[in-house]
């Protein structure tokens, strides 16, 4: 007969490691209000440094290409 521990564990958790933290640690809904305003919050910042990666890059390589012809 297989005898278990007298800890709680989380059956959905399949990983040893997974099952031995508290319930409330892998819970998911708790924390979405956050992640939703974070999200908005890095998607704005995301966007704004793709255009200056975008106009850093283009000014890079036409200094170059310029350099080298001339």
């Amino acid at each position: 007969m297989l005898t278990r521990r007298l800890v709680l564990t989380t059956e959905s958790a399949r990983h040893p490691f997974r099952q031995r933290l508290p319930r409330h640690v892998l819970e998911i809904g708790g924390a979405e209000p956050k992640k939703r305003e974070a999200k908005k919050a890095r998607t704005a910042q995301d966007e704004d440094s793709d255009w200056k990666l975008f106009a850093l890059s283009f000014c890079a390589f036409f200094t170059a290409f310029y350099s080298f012809i001339f």
